[in-house]
């Protein structure tokens, strides 16, 4: 497996939303050959501790309590799947709601994406699949302890959620009614494109009302019973509350959604595969 730099440049915000730093970052990229000349990519993340959940005054109980989890180097897609990167995989097309080769592939249950990443596993022979929720948030967070992985706010210059709200002290945006082309907006400072809005994101795990009895380590939490499977990450229709880097929320496993999509996930090459 070949890993190929990866520069770019992220930034911060303050409660204005005005950006007051800019810095380049280099990751490690591993690209996965699809059809056509088109790849799917990876990011391989550094392992690390991060903090889950919001702080108690917050007020959002499905986030406490917050608590430690030890996340090991893993890879996550740079974006989310796009509707070309599931023609080629599954060779048909889901009902999406707004058309085009690299809008995400919306409207995929979380069967479908599990599917998706069986089948792009048997094509490949790697064990591809979706990231466990605290994966997830660390990947999302990418360092950062505030709110979201830019700083105290978001901007629609940022991500794509609507508008029509703010968060803290930055101007009213844009509310696009849609998604946006994947790579549209700054990446965070792993190089993830689109954590924040876009699409609800799909995790390996059951939906718990919160985190009580949840462990330190990176693996998905199962109820064994539960029909609720658990999403991240906010949408093109989300105020900017709901697309912070803490937010949960469940849909059902095999609801197909105009808010939801899914990037995929890979152990690190050379690493034992987790139980996932």
């Amino acid at each position: 497996m070949e890993l190929k730099p990866f520069v770019f440049e992220t930034v911060r915000v303050n409660p204005r939303g005005e950006w007051v730093e800019r810095q380049q970052v280099e990751m490690q990229v591993f690209q996965q050959p699809l059809s056509g000349g088109i790849d799917l990519e990876l990011i391989l993340l550094p392992g690390g501790l991060s903090q889950m959940g919001s702080p108690n005054h917050q007020g959002y109980p499905d986030e406490h309590p917050r608590h430690p989890a030890y996340i090991p180097s893993f890879m996550l897609g740079k974006f989310l799947v796009t509707q070309e990167q599931w023609k080629i995989v599954m060779g048909k097309d889901l009902p999406y709601r707004r058309l085009g080769p690299l809008h995400p592939a919306d409207r995929a249950a979380w069967k479908d994406a599990s599917a998706f990443c069986q089948r792009l596993g048997e094509k490949t022979g790697l064990a591809y699949r979706l990231p466990s929720e605290a994966e997830w948030e660390y990947a999302c967070r990418a360092g950062s302890a505030a709110p979201f992985s830019c700083g105290p706010t978001l901007t629609t210059d940022l991500a794509n959620y609507c508008g029509d709200h703010v968060f803290a002290d930055e101007p009213q945006g844009l509310y696009r009614h849609g998604t946006s082309p994947v790579g549209s907006f700054p990446p965070n400072a792993f190089g993830l494109f689109d954590m924040h809005g876009n699409l609800w994101e799909w995790c390996a795990d059951d939906w718990f009302e919160d985190y009580t009895g949840a462990g330190m380590d990176s693996q998905p939490r199962k109820s064994g019973k539960s029909l609720f499977k658990v999403v991240r990450g906010g949408s093109w229709h989300e105020t900017p509350n709901h697309c912070r880097s803490a937010v949960r929320l469940k849909f059902e496993a095999g609801e197909r959604d105009d808010y939801v999509g899914f990037r995929v996930a890979l152990d690190k090459p050379g690493q034992a595969p987790e139980s996932h």
